[in-house]
């Protein structure tokens, strides 16, 4: 046995992203006496600036909306009790398509063994127990969630080191109870062409094919707090026009694909450190 704490280790894409998929487990495992470490692989310029000013428009400054979205993850990570927060600071590569996906810095464009080496030492510096990412699709296809996904899977083959890792899903269960709410609190909510509503059918993962549950009901206050602590990107977190209540009672839940494991630990889990303790 060792006197090193269990830890935790989420990597993400930009700021917000901590608290959308993990801030349930984040939060809990904190609680739990676990050691958090959130790493953040962009610098999240490609978000909305001061106003609501989209990328790419008139006076949209990335430097400045960058640290405004710094300043932002720093207090949602205090809200979520993260122990350590370390930032690799990549020009966000915005959504699939854009012309910043080509921009010379960008992580898109980052070869994924320099982005994997520099992981890499962070795994090694903190030796997390459970590592989290992103699928190969970076959930719905985003070119840095994609990035985050290649560099964390590239930096723990770079270890000697055996993490239980797991990618973040949802169960396709839920993602239609997300499509039903969202229908209730916009009754003017356009029906979805066929094209977009098969994409979306795609998104998330059959309920029996998930192996990991892990009920953060208790958490879902946090949770809520940290994702409107990223208040200049309020109008893309839908979640948050939900009303605290109602997020809670469905994202009370935060689910798991365990795609590496030297525990053994039996699955169907309720706990990403299940053989561990």
């Amino acid at each position: 046995m060792t006197d090193r704490p269990l830890t935790l280790m989420a990597v993400h894409a930009h700021p917000d992203d901590e608290a959308t998929g993990t801030g349930g487990v984040l939060a809990r495992y904190a609680a739990e006496g676990i050691r958090t470490v959130l790493v953040t692989c962009t610098d999240g310029g490609c978000g909305d600036g001061p106003g609501g000013v989209k990328p790419g428009g008139p006076g949209h400054d990335p430097a400045a909306v960058a640290l405004m979205r710094r300043q932002e993850l720093e207090a949602s990570c205090e809200v979520l009790k993260v122990s350590d927060l370390e930032m690799l600071d990549y020009a966000d590569s915005g959504m699939m398509g854009w012309p910043s996906n080509d921009a010379p810095g960008s992580f898109w464009q980052t070869p994924v063994e320099e982005g994997a080496a520099r992981l890499a030492e962070l795994i090694r510096h903190y030796r997390p127990d459970v590592v989290v990412t992103y699928d190969e699709n970076g959930f719905y296809g985003h070119p840095d969630h994609i990035q985050a996904h290649r560099i964390t899977m590239a930096a723990v083959e770079m270890t000697a080191l055996t993490p239980k890792v797991y990618w973040t899903t949802m169960p396709r269960s839920m993602m239609q109870r997300f499509g039903e709410t969202m229908r209730e609190l916009h009754e003017d909510m356009p029906e979805p062409d066929p094209a977009e509503a098969a994409a979306m059918a795609e998104i998330g993962l059959p309920d029996e094919e998930i192996t990991t549950w892990v009920d953060t009901t208790a958490f879902s206050g946090q949770k809520f707090d940290a994702l409107a602590a990223h208040a200049s990107q309020g109008e893309n977190i839908f979640f948050l026009k939900m009303g605290k209540e109602r997020f809670g009672e469905l994202m009370g839940m935060e689910t798991f694909v365990r795609v590496k494991d030297a525990t053994g630990a039996t699955v169907p889990e309720n706990d990403l450190f299940a053989g561990l303790r």
